[in-house]
């Protein structure tokens, strides 16, 4: 296979909220090799550099009207006549709100665009990157690869989350356990920490995109996924095919 470890990377604005996960994919069994909560930009640079195909749970760029918006009012004080859903939200997010029923975060308008001004600063240090996915960075969105997969995507999140968040992850390892071994560290922090068990999906999203397990971008979109990101979104019944692919 073209990839043997992928990355997950639950982002967030501060390293003490953001998690990753190593997945290698052997045979019989892929495996857990590293699941962390606590990453700051060098240990996530460090981690790029050991992986295939990395998977971050964070936009990857802003709306394109929204950028024009900015860069036109800066400097000729004018604000384009533009509708603010345009501004809020870019194609894959309604993309992604017409798959699972639910808007994600909006990267300009809502707290995301300090994960993804990280996000930025992370993925410029990496050198050229396609936002798009088509390269070794694919931008994630575990919330949704939950749904499509059909466990609980939503109320798993910190204290409140505790009990969904615990059948979540099991619900989730009984799903994988012929082909994914998961060490009991690995369980007990999902369990624990929702930040843990959204770097495990990304890490398991990563792989589906590198193995074409993920919706294809549109031809239409595909110039427009290159400026604003593009959320890879894993086709239905993957999760079980992940095996088959290693």
């Amino acid at each position: 296979m073209p990839h043997t470890t992928t990355l997950g990377v639950d982002l967030a604005a501060q390293p003490e909220n953001t998690a990753y996960c190593l997945i290698e994919w052997l045979k019989p069994k892929a495996r857990i090799r590293e699941l962390r909560c606590g990453a700051d930009d060098a240990i996530l640079l460090e981690m790029f550099g050991r992986s295939d195909k990395v998977g971050i749970d964070a936009p990857f760029g802003w709306p394109i009207a929204f950028a024009a918006a900015i860069y036109t009012h800066q400097r000729r004080n004018v604000w384009p006549a533009v509708g603010t859903a345009s501004l809020r939200y870019r194609v894959t997010d309604h993309v992604v709100r017409e798959r699972i029923k639910r808007w994600p975060l909006s990267v300009s308008s809502d707290l995301i665009g300090v994960t993804a001004m990280r996000a930025a600063r992370l993925l410029s240090e990496s050198g050229q990157i396609d936002r798009s996915g088509r390269g070794r960075f694919v931008e994630v969105y575990p919330a949704a690869a939950l749904h499509i997969w059909g466990f609980p995507s939503t109320g798993y999140k910190k204290k409140p989350g505790e009990e969904k968040r615990c059948v979540v992850t099991r619900s989730l390892i009984t799903a994988t356990k012929t082909w994914l071994d998961w060490p009991v560290d690995a369980q007990r922090a999902c369990e624990k920490s929702d930040d843990a068990l959204d770097a495990v999906v990304a890490a398991l999203v990563a792989w589906a995109a590198a193995t074409d397990q993920t919706e294809p971008i549109p031809q239409e979109h595909m110039a427009t996924a290159k400026q604003e990101g593009w959320t890879a979104l894993p086709r239905d019944g993957s999760l079980a095919r992940l095996a088959q692919t290693r």
